[in-house]
């Protein structure tokens, strides 16, 4: 089978995305703290940034991460949910799932810039922005678009496996394999932690409204 630019050009972002690990994440939005690791009788590694009732060890001590840049840009939310509805449903993807990625990498600021270059609604550092066809991340559509095409493709990576794509796309499907799991990286621990958080009070928000 032939190796197209387009695949060609996404190795080098997946790649690119998780080239310093811990250092160079894919979005730096989310809050901080340490996280403690506890090895269970059968030898599996667990993490946490709650420890409670085992015999947790520190395991990272973190520092703050910078915070997300905005410049104040006031957003029309009605047309992000519209957004979010098309290319949620041409990439087969909960619509809910989108919102959750976006609150927490941006918090709905099509303007939002983070420390390390990630940029728009759904946090697309220039490499991947390339390779999802994104000319503009600061235009919601191709911002939501992009965004929603690598979540797919990571989704699809990981077998729909959720933790495994949602820390895919932040600290890079690289870091995920090698680790064999979610990287011990704490804020891809919590970066996971948020969106599922989001996710569930978004499906039972939903489930009110039925």
């Amino acid at each position: 089978m032939k190796t197209g630019p387009f695949k060609k050009g996404l190795m080098r972002s997946l790649l690119c995305c998780a080239v310093a690990g811990a250092g160079w994440l894919c979005v730096p939005s989310v809050a901080w703290g340490d996280i403690y690791r506890y090895v269970d009788p059968n030898g599996v590694i667990h993490f946490t940034n709650i420890p409670s009732g085992k015999p947790y060890t520190l395991y990272l001590k973190e520092k703050p991460k910078a915070a997300l840049k905005k410049k104040g840009k006031p957003c029309d939310i009605g047309k992000i949910y519209e957004l979010v509805r098309r290319y949620a449903g041409l990439f087969s993807l909960e619509e809910e799932l989108v919102n959750a990625v976006i609150k927490v990498e941006s918090d709905y600021d099509p303007s939002a810039v983070s420390s390390k270059g990630a940029q728009g609604l759904m946090q697309l550092i220039p490499e991947t922005a390339r390779d999802m066809e994104v000319e503009n991340p600061f235009d919601m559509e191709e911002n939501i678009r992009g965004g929603s095409r690598y979540l797919r493709l990571m989704l699809d990576m990981f077998a729909g496996n959720l933790d495994l794509a949602l820390a895919a796309y932040n600290a890079g499907p690289s870091a995920v394999q090698r680790y064999g799991g979610v990287p011990p990286f704490g804020e891809t621990l919590r970066y996971v932690e948020k969106v599922k958080e989001q996710l569930f009070s978004l499906r039972e928000r939903k489930a009110q409204t039925l």
